[in-house]
């Protein structure tokens, strides 16, 4: 999708250095080919206004994928013949903004963003450098799409599940489009010769503004070498650690 005016010249006349900054966009449309994603098409207003700031990008479409249900790293140690997963998790874990993308059904996120989100769970049990979760120093935002009411409960949750793994969540961190409820054209289907839902001002704004808040928030972070670990270093837990953190053999 081509941005807008508005969403060019925010592009434009952005004084901020975001070029160290990569992203994963991850698409969990339960459409197997990643062109006929609606979810997909709004994924790219937020993918473009990164890219245009020197962002390096990567769109994964979930159903593209054998990714195995469970919560371990890797499942074909626990009974599948094949998990793409690790390969995907790679992906995630050198990104330092996760945005993911799901439509609406039955009032909920997708059956792919739940396997997700799982997946991210297994991966929980890692630390990074500083014994904090492997996820921290990392920030996360949701896009939502479909054509009935239940945008904010998708994000709710989807937003909760990452902040609780530990990525940081920017304020107004999710943004959506819906149709009018029940059976109607989805986000970029034709109506009346122009996209639905490209000229919502709502849904752009709200893109934009989610898309920004994630540069920003990663910026900080990035800048500030993550959070400060005193208080939240998992180590710091063990048996027989002592609690001092002017020590530094306060780990052992």
């Amino acid at each position: 999708m081509t941005l807008s005016e508005k969403q060019s010249k925010l592009c434009d006349q952005n004084p901020h250095d975001f070029s160290d900054l990569r992203a994963v966009l991850f698409n969990t449309s339960l459409k197997k080919a990643a062109d006929t994603s609606h979810t997909r098409l709004l994924l790219s207003v937020a993918g473009e206004i990164m890219e245009r700031n020197g962002v390096e990008v990567e769109h994964v479409h979930a159903a593209s994928h054998q990714i195995a249900y469970g919560v371990y790293p890797d499942m074909t140690e626990h009974g599948w013949d094949r998990d793409d997963w690790p390969a995907l998790w790679d992906k995630v874990r050198t990104a330092d903004i996760l945005v993911i993308g799901t439509p609406i059904w039955l009032g909920e996120e997708s059956s792919l963003c739940r396997v997700l989100i799982e997946r991210l769970y297994g991966m929980s049990g890692m630390l990074n450098d500083k014994g904090q979760s492997i996820f921290y120093g990392k920030t996360g935002g949701a896009v939502v799409t479909g054509n009935e009411d239940g945008i904010k409960h998708c994000a709710m949750t989807i937003l909760y599940a990452l902040g609780h793994l530990g990525y940081v969540i920017p304020p107004q961190a999710d943004c959506g489009w819906i149709g009018e409820a029940g059976p109607g054209p989805s986000y970029g289907d034709d109506v009346d010769g122009a996209p639905a839902g490209f000229d919502n001002d709502f849904t752009q704004r709200n893109t934009t503004i989610m898309t920004w808040n994630l540069l920003h928030m990663a910026r900080m972070l990035k800048d500030a070498g993550g959070l400060p670990n005193h208080g939240n270093d998992r180590n710091a837990w063990k048996a027989g650690c002592r609690f001092d953190y002017e020590n530094p053999e306060y780990r052992s």
